[in-house]
């Protein structure tokens, strides 16, 4: 299955990204290049929409990581949205769930971090 990082809108210093297919060794390349353009332009809040994507492997989840500390180094912060399945299950597994989950109750993302 093809990967994808489709720019669903970019609000200032705020990007959302939707994700789709797989995110694995081969694609997570992709998303680390799409994370450093925009944080280039000076984008420091990512949403990630997770919704269409169907499998992630710890290299996807390296990303995500990677993409949170890049943002968190310029005072800014990535959060995921919509995992099922598969994803969802790796996402609670890693605990990465309860640091990037995104709830839009939340004013401040940054405060969603685990202590």
């Amino acid at each position: 299955m093809t990967f994808t990082v489709a720019y669903a809108g970019q609000d200032g210093a705020s990007a959302h990204l939707r994700l789709t297919g797989e995110l694995d060794m081969s694609t997570a390349p992709e998303l680390n290049a799409a994370i450093d353009r925009l944080a280039a332009d000076g984008v420091r809040e990512f949403l990630v929409d997770l919704t269409e994507l169907i499998f992630c492997d710890s290299t996807g989840i390296a990303a995500f990581v990677r993409g949170d500390n890049h943002a968190a180094a310029a005072g800014g912060w990535l959060r995921v949205t919509g995992a099922t399945g598969r994803v969802a299950r790796v996402l609670r597994v890693t605990g990465l769930a309860e640091v990037l989950e995104y709830d839009p109750q939340v004013a401040d993302p940054r405060s969603q971090s685990a202590s």
